[in-house]
């Protein structure tokens, strides 16, 4: 797609999702809800939930786990919208197609961007079930959504990735997860383009370069959000050990499984995330 075409498609789709909210309170606050981890737009309050495919250039996904659903409604008296699901390369997008929510997110005036994911654990330390927060990642092995003409409007040239996952929303996550509770693990995630899982040799390497997760998503998204000034958390729902770290045979069944087993605590968490991160909010006015 052209320059001038994207620019326009994520008008277009902006200005429809703009159109819903007439009326009411712009969210600052999004969330894109990953493999088996969509139930948390459910619980949102005065919520109206919204297809992909009845937004304007929006790709559907076609993932299982993925119910490809924009949802708006409230956290606590808190404006937020939900992607209840992404699309990925491996689907046959190009990574200006895949990103074009974010873009959308971006010029609809959010802020701040919790971005969530199913991965597969490389950390020993990691067992399923674990809530890892993204504390850097590595896109080495996935084409930059960046390249190509850059578009002002949306951020510069080059954009900074010194802290591509903001450290003040990671200090929120840890408190969150401490007053429910339970530790959230940490550490670098890896993205690779699937969407056959890695060979055993493969995560030895990712190993070898620092990663603690990877997966298949979440990067791209990152990029062009912090691309347009807007701040990111990740946070990885470890579903199963990766290739290697154990003999078990991988299967996207697993992935919805183990979603559905850290469901409770994943939206408590979620729900903690919200209120905190209004309350910074109306610390700053």
């Amino acid at each position: 797609m052209k320059q001038d075409s994207y620019l326009k498609a994520v008008s277009e789709a902006a200005d429809n999702l703009g159109q819903t909210l007439k009326g009411s309170a712009p969210p600052r606050l999004a969330l894109i809800l990953g493999s088996g981890l969509g139930e948390f737009a459910e619980s949102l309050q005065e919520s109206r939930a919204i297809p992909f495919s009845a937004i304007p250039h929006f790709p559907c996904s076609s993932v299982p786990g993925h119910s490809g659903n924009v949802v708006l409604g409230k956290v606590g008296g808190t404006p937020v919208v939900c992607l209840q699901g992404r699309v990925h390369s491996y689907e046959g997008h190009d990574l200006k197609t895949v990103t074009l929510p974010v873009r959308v997110l971006g010029m609809m005036g959010i802020t701040r961007l919790i971005v969530t994911n199913a991965a597969g654990g490389i950390n020993p330390r990691f067992s399923p079930g674990d809530l890892m927060m993204i504390r850097d990642h590595v896109s080495l092995f996935v084409p930059n959504p960046l390249a190509g003409p850059n578009e002002p409007k949306f951020g510069p040239r080059f954009p900074d990735m010194s802290e591509a996952y903001s450290a003040q929303l990671r200090k929120a996550a840890v408190r969150c997860a401490k007053r429910l509770g339970f530790r959230l693990k940490e550490g670098v995630y890896v993205c690779v383009t699937g969407p056959s899982y890695e060979s055993p040799a493969e995560i030895q390497m990712l190993k070898r370069l620092g990663a603690d997760a990877v997966g298949m998503s979440t990067v791209p998204e990152v990029l062009v959000a912090r691309h347009m000034g807007i701040e990111c958390l990740g946070i990885s729902n470890i579903t199963n050990l990766a290739a290697g770290i154990s003999n078990s045979p991988l299967d996207h069944k697993e992935v919805l499984a183990a979603g559905d087993r850290v469901k409770s605590r994943f939206s408590s968490l979620l729900q903690a995330l919200c209120a905190e991160v209004s309350r910074q909010n109306g610390a700053r006015r």
